[in-house]
């Protein structure tokens, strides 16, 4: 049923996804749908809850911007997937109209940040990038131009931007942009 709901979304958008559709791709009566959701965001929160468990873990390789790029290459992969990209479209449209939405948007970002973050902390121990830098602030500032380029420009995501995105980060935690002061 998460399957059937991904494509809805992807293809349909938030505001014209319906569970009787999803039911209907799914083949399963939409009462089992609206009793297991009950509402569009249910079903929304239980896909994105699914996307996080199901992404790829980080690969540790010994190198913070190597580990940065890896996490870049995979934003850009799964942002340029004709499916994934049309997903996360859908969900950041409807995180901003919708509060549920917006929650279990965030709380995807927060597992998948949790996910990269020991990345720096290792960095860090390694002193590759001050004590004191905050990890999370690191690991959002490798997805966030891609993010931006994605949902502003329109220009396609190629790896140049994933490397780009990857270097900045490293560069600017490296000279104490993300330190916490602590």
């Amino acid at each position: 049923m998460l399957h059937a709901a991904g494509d809805a979304l992807a293809e349909r958008g938030f505001a014209h996804l319906d569970l009787a559709e999803v039911a209907r791709r799914a083949g399963v009566g939409k009462t089992t749908v609206y009793r297991r959701w009950g509402s569009v965001t249910g079903l929304l929160a239980d896909l994105l809850e699914d996307m996080a468990e199901q992404s790829e873990p980080r690969i540790e390789v010994g190198s913070l911007l190597r580990e940065l790029e890896a996490n870049a290459t995979l934003v850009r992969r799964t942002l340029t997937d004709p499916r994934q990209g049309a997903l996360f479209k859908a969900v950041i449209a409807a995180a901003t109209c919708d509060a549920l939405a917006a929650e279990a948007l965030h709380q995807f970002y927060a597992a998948r940040v949790a996910e990269w973050a020991p990345c720096v902390v290792q960095a860090a121990e390694r002193g590759e990038v001050p004590a004191d830098t905050d990890p999370e602030q690191v690991v959002r500032a490798v997805s966030a131009p891609l993010y931006y380029q994605l949902l502003t420009t329109g220009t396609p995501l190629d790896q140049a931007a994933a490397e780009r995105a990857a270097r900045a980060a490293y560069d600017a935690a490296r000279a104490g942009a993300f330190r916490t002061g602590r």
